[in-house]
């Protein structure tokens, strides 16, 4: 049963304390997460966190530690109402997005990571939501084949990508066998890093550093259903 921490939303403009509060703690209980990085951010919500000039720098020390570098998006701006294959929300950056846009952020990201040394293997889109177009365009235009981004038990083969499960944005216990908790700690405050330190002190062996490991297993029944449950459940809130 591998836990996973992921970390979202990781840019030049990004609350530097919380991440490095954040880094601490996985760092006390030796852990290393998916860190999902955002090429060229231009959310407009990131504004309030001044650009920080050593961020690559502070990449380069993650990937010593072990964490894993993932292509999270291109910019960050919503530009769809769209939930796609995964409709966790109705808002994207690539949901209902044209192939060819598409295409083109998946090149402009990947190439802003080669530029800087590294070859993403894992793709994550803001909002967790996309389509088949994205599967396309990251086919085409990047070495990618790795989503973390769906409801199921465990990791599973499909249209050529290995999908990694993510159920929960806080930690718990969950009788999945293989769960991804995805944090975003540009919006936690101190209860939720408190909650998170208190948890992996008691349940550390429930937890495996991040691995970019492709699977040839199908999607079986029990996974569908969990997805089937999942979003009757989120449809009905």
């Amino acid at each position: 049963m591998p836990y996973y921490i992921r970390l979202d939303d990781a840019c030049e403009k990004m609350d530097v304390k919380n991440w490095a509060r954040m880094e601490e703690i996985l760092d006390r209980h030796r852990l290393a997460p998916l860190v999902g990085i955002i090429p060229c951010c231009e959310d407009p919500k990131m504004e309030q966190y001044p650009a920080d000039p050593t961020f690559w720098e502070t990449v380069s020390g993650w990937v010593q530690k072990g964490w894993v570098p993932g292509l999270h998006g291109y910019n960050h701006v919503y530009i769809t109402k769209e939930g796609g294959m995964n409709p966790v929300q109705k808002r994207s950056e690539f949901a209902g997005v044209p192939l060819d846009v598409q295409k083109e952020k998946i090149a402009d990201g990947v190439k802003v990571f080669r530029e800087r040394g590294y070859e993403p293997a894992v793709f994550f889109a803001p909002s967790h939501t996309f389509d088949r177009n994205t599967l396309t365009a990251l086919r085409e235009c990047s070495e990618i084949r790795i989503i973390s981004d769906t409801i199921a038990d465990k990791p599973y083969a499909m249209d050529g990508f290995t999908f990694i499960p993510q159920q929960s944005g806080v930690v718990r216990k969950l009788p999945f066998d293989t769960v991804t908790f995805c944090y975003h700690p540009n919006l936690m405050q101190d209860a939720d890093f408190k909650r998170l330190d208190a948890f992996l002190g008691e349940n550390r062996g429930l937890f495996r550093n991040f691995e970019a490991k492709p699977t040839d297993r199908k999607r079986s029944l029990y996974d569908l259903i969990l997805r089937e449950i999942y979003f009757l459940r989120r449809i009905g809130r």
